[in-house]
């Protein structure tokens, strides 16, 4: 059932259909014209070659993926359209009143959900949230939710003391609250779903973040008051910019979506207006909306195809829209960080699960009521990833082909093309294409240093012109040996989706290494060396021709393992950063946010206290031996009478077995099982300190020798 509007529209010409019809407009004649002069002139190259088959593929393939090129190209050109002058009118931000403080708050909730995260760094983030929300004067309008699905049991008990810590210390009893489901299932969209079932009825907005999200206050109080303002408004998505960046690889990926990232903003929101996308974190929602329309379908079949949706991001912004709610994006909004994978393994292993979770997008292309911008977004998510395959295929049929030619003697045929009655022979025609290509590649970061350049102190806030200069030069050296990496690992994850091969839910690795992992280099990126090798090897010896128009990405495979090796080196990232390279604004000048989680990470680092939690099962048992841990954990516990005899029989064999065998006799899920249980952990914590020691396993013993130690002053 659709939703029937009974606030009347706020801003008539900002939701103007003709205007939306006209930049959209705009954006296809871009890409159709672009994108049908290339196919053409690839055509009428190929129309005198032998292999006809081989031909028409190449043709295919070559016009889909160029097709792509200029639509990001159309992005970044109208981008750069909409930034001149005043700005774009057509934005979100244009429903506030001239004084945006007389739009009243609402009831809004800050969750964050959490799996097996660096306690330190999730709750610091937090910290830093809830103090720049104080600074705002408005925190009595916001509660904060941990949500945590961790399934080790250290991080559960730690999460626990870092949340009464930090109440403690912002005074935020009855405001900041901690919550560990008993079954983690359908992941962060079922976290969230627990959440909303059980909560989500006292609030009208939740501020979704991300583990390494952090969000200033004014950023939050805005987006409180663009939805208050636009109750048509289903969801408001902020750009969150990278930061906290220390290894090479992470540097060049915080500055290139820093320094590009605001031209494609405003192009996004050129053509898409009410029509966004949801990125899955830092972003505000309506949470009765959600709660409506937003339920996640079951897919048919099993997984990796199949079951519960992978990346719900995409599918609830579509829901949104499809029950008439908006999705906005929000260009040029400060104050929205997050962090970014330190390393080309890591960025690889988030991308395998973002692959896996977009290609599921298949089935809801045809759903019934989606709106045909949303099936635009999940068409282009795909896209994301089978374009990979894509050009891996052109390549090797174009590689085929030309040692064909070499074997067989065959030739183009002589009868001219159009491009030959324009005198243009076949190397100038492949000439032609190879500089488009490259200006639709490149045309994103010219058109972003000529943006950054006219501003007044543009070029300043990163550094100087020269040092913008020597990072766009340094960063493009960078992505052309990236990109063959990124195309072998996207070509394998989508074979190995489609051949039934899914994934599991592991924790995105955030720390960095300060020893180079020759070992993990070797082993992830040894294929790729191996068919560069070889790629190489057979166009010296059939089609040596060839090897100039291959180089590029002949030079990514073959280079691979030490670049994967060196740029995942803080020690490397820290040069870049003292050479004044891949420097961004909130690196020169970082905000009261990122300066209070730089702080409070330092404090922590240097926190002599903080090494009394390092080595497994500390944690666990601390929740055991000590009795202000098992009181705090014991609280966040239900009893559970009436259980069946058998379930207390097995949980009074663990609780034995764990007394006289200690923590490593038990697996993972039997001590996180003894936890969740609060009659078990009660039982425990009285079992150790009254039974006679000699029952006890030498664990306990040297446990409880430490726990009465005198402590020196």
């Amino acid at each position: 059932m659709a939703f029937r509007w009974k606030v009347p529209l706020l801003d008539f010409e900002l939701r103007s259909p003709s205007r939306i019809t006209r930049r959209r407009t705009g954006i296809v004649t871009f890409v159709v014209l672009v994108t049908a002069t290339g196919s053409f002139l690839m055509g009428d190259l190929l129309w005198g070659m032998p292999l006809k088959g081989s031909a028409w593929i190449v043709w295919a393939l070559f016009t889909l993926l160029f097709g792509l090129l200029s639509f990001g190209a159309s992005q970044a050109f109208f981008g750069f359209i909409a930034r001149r002058g005043r700005g774009d009118r057509a934005t979100i931000f244009n429903t506030l009143p001239a004084d945006p403080s007389t739009v009243p708050l609402a009831p809004t909730a800050i969750v964050l959900p959490v799996y097996n995260e660096d306690v330190t760094r999730v709750f610091a983030g937090l910290r830093a949230i809830y103090r720049s929300l104080e600074r705002t004067g408005q925190l009595e309008h916001f509660d904060f939710f941990i949500l945590s699905d961790s399934t080790e049991p250290d991080q559960w008990v730690k999460e626990e003391l870092a949340w009464v810590e930090l109440s403690r210390e912002l005074g935020a009893r009855g405001r900041l609250f901690y919550r560990k489901r008993r079954i983690n299932s359908n992941k962060k969209a079922g976290n969230l779903g627990d959440f909303l079932r059980r909560w989500g009825k006292r609030y009208r907005y939740m501020v979704v973040l991300d583990a390494d999200s952090v969000m200033s206050g004014d950023t939050i109080v805005q987006l409180v008051r663009l939805m208050e303002r636009n109750p048509r408004a289903g969801l408001v998505q902020t750009a969150p910019v990278l930061m906290g960046a220390e290894t090479l690889f992470a540097r060049v990926l915080q500055f290139s979506a820093r320094l590009y990232g605001p031209i494609f903003l405003a192009g996004l929101n050129y053509w898409q207006q009410g029509e966004g996308n949801y990125w899955g974190h830092n972003a505000i929602i309506r949470v009765k909306a959600f709660i409506d329309y937003a339920a996640l379908p079951q897919l048919p079949g099993r997984e990796p195809f199949g079951g519960r949706i992978l990346s719900h991001d995409f599918v609830e912004a579509a829901l949104l829209r499809r029950a008439g709610y908006e999705v906005w994006l929000t260009p040029g909004l400060e104050g929205s960080y997050e962090e970014c994978p330190p390393s080309l393994i890591d960025y690889a292993k988030r991308d395998r699960r973002w692959c896996q979770g977009n290609l599921q997008h298949t089935w809801l292309l045809l759903a019934k009521g989606l709106r045909h911008i949303s099936r635009i977004h999940l068409a282009m998510g795909i896209l994301a990833y089978t374009s990979s395959l894509f050009w891996f295929v052109s390549l090797v049929i174009g590689t085929l082909v030309m040692i064909g030619f070499s074997e067989t003697g065959l030739t183009w045929l002589p009868e001219p093309g159009v491009a030959g009655l324009l005198g243009l022979g076949a190397g100038a025609q492949a000439g032609v294409l190879v500089i488009g290509t490259f200006v639709l590649l490149f045309l994103s970061k010219i058109l972003a240093v000529l943006d950054l350049a006219l501003q007044p102190g543009g070029t300043a806030r990163y550094g100087g012109l020269r040092k913008v200069t020597a990072g766009v030069l340094l960063e493009m050296v960078f992505s052309a040996l990236l990109a063959p990496m990124l195309m072998l690992f996207h070509a394998k994850f989508v074979v190995s989706t489609l051949l039934g091969s899914g994934v599991k839910w592991a924790t995105q690795r955030r720390e960095v290494e300060d020893r180079i992992n020759w070992t993990e280099a070797i082993e992830t990126h040894r294929g790729h060396t191996i068919l560069g090798v070889i790629w190489t090897v057979l166009l010296a010896m059939f089609a040596p021709g060839l090897l100039p128009w291959m180089s590029p990405v002949l030079a990514g495979m073959l280079l691979s393992i030490p670049f994967s090796a060196l740029t995942a080196q803080r020690s490397v990232g820290q040069a870049a950063r003292q050479a004044g390279l891949f420097c961004t604004p909130d690196e020169i000048d970082p905000p009261a946010e990122l300066r209070d989680l730089e702080a409070r990470m330092h404090a922590q680092e240097n926190d002599a206290a903080r090494e009394t939690w390092d080595g497994r099962d500390v944690a666990f048992t601390a929740a055991i031996v000590d009795p202000y841990v098992n009181a705090v954990h014991r609280c966040q516990l239900r009893d559970r009478p009436g259980r069946a005899a058998s379930i207390t029989e097995y949980f009074t064999m663990m609780q034995e077995h764990l007394l006289r065998e200690g923590p490593a006799a038990l697996k993972a899920h039997e001590k996180t099982a003894l936890l969740a249980d609060a009659n078990s952990i009660e039982r425990l914590h009285r079992e150790v300190w009254t039974r006679p020691l000699d029952e006890l396993a030498p664990w306990w013993r040297e446990a409880l020798a430490r726990y009465t130690q005198p402590r020196a002053a």
